[in-house]
Parts: C-alpha cells; sequence; structure tokens
C-alpha cells in the first residue's frame, strides 16, 4: 500500500480524528510510508493542524468536543491547509461534512485495506496539488520579476529617449544656422546637410520610441480636432518639411479631394504618421523616382483614404506580416541604412487608435502603397448628440 509515497524522510501526514486510538493503528499498518497520527477530538485537531499540517484528515462521524463540521468549517479557511483532504467517516452526519467541505465520504464499515487505498489517493492528490501551487508561486515570481525588469526597462528606455529629444533638436537648429551661411562652400554645404538629415532621423526615431511606448502604456490622448480638406494640405506640407531636405531628390505629388466630409483627428500626431511613411519611401527609393500623397474619400464611403506610394525596391511578401511591429522588421534601405521598422509600428498604434486601419500594398521590385483610412467625424458627432438628448430627457 505504501507504493507511490514519499521517501521515509519526507512523509506525509495523516490525521486519524476517531474516538480511540486503535482507528490510526489499524490505518498505519496499511501506510507505512506515512506518518499516521491519532487526534482524539476536533479541538485537538485545531491546535495539531497548527503544529503540523496534514496531506489527508480522516474525519470519524463520533467524536466528542466541537462539532466536525464546525472545526472542518474553520480549516478550510487556513491558505496553508488549501492542499489538505479530508475524508469522512461513518454512518451519520456526512452530509454536514461534507458541506463543510470533506472531499470524499466512506462508510465506517468499510475494511482497513479499502480504506487505506482511499486515503493513498487523496495523498497523491494533495501531493500533485502542492506540486502544482509550488510551480505557480515559481511562474509568479519569474512573472514579478519580469515586470518588474520590463517597468525598468521602460523607465531607462523613457528617460535616455526623453534626455535625447532637446540637444538633438538643438543640434539640427545648429547646424540649419550654419548652412545658411553664404560664406560655405558647396561641399562643407552638402556635409551639414547630411549632417541635419541624419540627426532629424534619429529625432523621429526617439520621438516613435517614445510614442509607441505611450500607446503600448494607454498614455497618449489625442487632441481631436475637425479636419477639412485645407487642413490636410497643411499637414503633408508641414511632415513634408518635417523629413528634411532629402525629399527634395524625389519627384513628391500630392493630391487632395476638394470638399472632404470632415474627420475627427489629431493634427500632429496624422503629421507625424505622415512624416514617418514619406521618411520611409525615401528610404526605399532611389533618387529621382516618385512618391505619390493621395488624400480621397474611402470607396465603401465611411471615412478618408490616406495613401503614400513610392516607386522603390518594394517589400518582400514574406516581410508583409510582421511589417508593423517594432524591432521585429529589420530591412535593409537601398541607401545602407537598417530600418527598425518602429515608425511603421507607431503609424499602426496611432491610426487605429483613431478608429481608423493601415496596410500596405507592395510588388518586389515595383514599389510599394501604404494606405490607411479615418473614419468621419459624423459618427462622432452622431453619439454625442444622442448623449445630449438622453441628458435632455
Amino acid at each position: 500500500m505504501s507504493e507511490g509515497l514519499a521517501p521515509a524522510d519526507a512523509r506525509p501526514a495523516v490525521f486519524v480524528v476517531s474516538p480511540a486510538a486503535e482507528y490510526a493503528t489499524v490505518l498505519a499498518a496499511e501506510l507505512p510510508g506515512a506518518e499516521v497520527r491519532w487526534v482524539p477530538d476536533g479541538d485537538q485537531l485545531l491546535r495539531e493542524a497548527h503544529a503540523r499540517i496534514p496531506q489527508v484528515a480522516v474525519l470519524y462521524d463520533r467524536v466528542s468536543g466541537t462539532p466536525l463540521p464546525q472545526v472542518l468549517g474553520i480549516l478550510r479557511q487556513r491558505a496553508e491547509l488549501a492542499a489538505t483532504h479530508w475524508l469522512a467517516v461513518g454512518s451519520s452526519g456526512l452530509g454536514e461534512l461534507l458541506g463543510a467541505g470533506a472531499d470524499a465520504l466512506i462508510g465506517d464499515t468499510t475494511p482497513p485495506q479499502a480504506l487505506a487505498a482511499q486515503v493513498l489517493t487523496l495523498l497523491r492528490r494533495a501531493s500533485q496539488q502542492t506540486q502544482l501551487h509550488e510551480r505557480v508561486e515559481r511562474l509568479q515570481g519569474r512573472l514579478d520579476t519580469w515586470e518588474h525588469d520590463e517597468q525598468v526597462r521602460d523607465q531607462l528606455v523613457h528617460m535616455l529617449v526623453h534626455d535625447l529629444k532637446n540637444p538633438i533638436a538643438a543640434v539640427i537648429g545648429l547646424l540649419q544656422i550654419i548652412e545658411e551661411d553664404a560664406g560655405l562652400s558647396d561641399e562643407s554645404r552638402e556635409l551639414l546637410r547630411l549632417c541635419r538629415d541624419e540627426s532629424q532621423h534619429l529625432l523621429h526615431l526617439s520621438v516613435n520610441m517614445l510614442d509607441v511606448r505611450k500607446i503600448q502604456a494607454g498614455k497618449m490622448n489625442l487632441r481631436r480636432e475637425l479636419m477639412f480638406s485645407p487642413m490636410f494640405e497643411e499637414i503633408i506640407e508641414l511632415a513634408r518639411g518635417d523629413v528634411g531636405s532629402a525629399l527634395r531628390e524625389r519627384r513628391l505629388s500630392v493630391q487632395v479631394a476638394r470638399d472632404l466630409s470632415p474627420v475627427s483627428a489629431d493634427p500632429e500626431i496624422l503629421r507625424r504618421v505622415l512624416a514617418n511613411l514619406l521618411s520611409n519611401a525615401l528610404k526605399h527609393s532611389l533618387s529621382g523616382s516618385g512618391i505619390f500623397v493621395n488624400v480621397q474619400p474611402e470607396r465603401q464611403g465611411g471615412g478618408v483614404l490616406i495613401s503614400v506610394r513610392d516607386e522603390g525596391e518594394g517589400i518582400p511578401a514574406e516581410d508583409i506580416p510582421n511589417l508593423f511591429a517594432a524591432f521585429e522588421q529589420s530591412r535593409l534601405t537601398l541607401h545602407g541604412r537598417f530600418d527598425t521598422g518602429m515608425g511603421l509600428a507607431f503609424c499602426k498604434m496611432a491610426i487605429e487608435q483613431h478608429g481608423g486601419r493601415i496596410w500596405v500594398e507592395s510588388v518586389r521590385g515595383e514599389g510599394s502603397e501604404f494606405c490607411m483610412t479615418l473614419p468621419y467625424a459624423q459618427d462622432v458627432e452622431d453619439d454625442e448628440d444622442d448623449d445630449y438628448a438622453e441628458l435632455l430627457i
């Protein structure tokens, strides 16, 4: 009967709460691998359970002192006894023990071998539950450690990137002032332009990292405005300036449909999205090729469709599924710079936070077209009108 029990130096405890010690003696003979301890009544069980946690407690219905259902109800509330299994034995009053939390019932005429087999089954269950609980605690400890490390990493990234923004912006401003010096040679002016473009790229990368973290943490609040056709033209022009002078080496075409229905969007965030898409088109196309920005009503009529198309290298089909995942898609650009994908990750999160969607259509060697939709503001206004009507009612 001892097969499957723990070694002798770590024997499981079995309490036998019975009117006479012989009940425990008989069971102990059938379970040599367990420490079988006799407990005379419920009051003693309360004391013994504090000194030694039993894996199984056998509760006979005819014991003196505090009623066992009441004692079991108290013990069931103790967290350290969560893995203990309770076996009620008797011919009467078992319903109350079952209601108090007994795991199994058995008659008091059951042969000792059958009783021992039932106890052995409960010991195995208790051992499995204990092992599972220990595993959960270890996993929880690892999770807590991971969450702490992730929080420290986020704080470090935020601190580094945030502290980089101001000096990079200052460098860009100083380079622009020096570049305007009429005494500079063409070669020096070209080098300064290159330095300014690279600094601008570094600034965009830093800001994107910050904003991706903000969106993931739910800390970016959109400052929505009603946007009409003229505002789209203005934002595209601002985004064009954000990309830098290298965009002059491309044939940029901008078409914004007249009299667009308004969308509710954050102009600054949308400007950043467009700057990222223009920068992406710049990095993956050659000098003299075209970049085409188009803003028009969506075919289904639910919003505005904005697209940025280039005549560049295109995107391999196997790269497209992970293209908008930060750090998941690193592609070597035509200009020898690795694209981390952070800018596209920001675009996806920002557009989805607006209630829109973004996707890419690309053929290798034929260029790429990034498309995104923004819903019309009418739906937002209708919701506000409904809320206002409810208040009036």
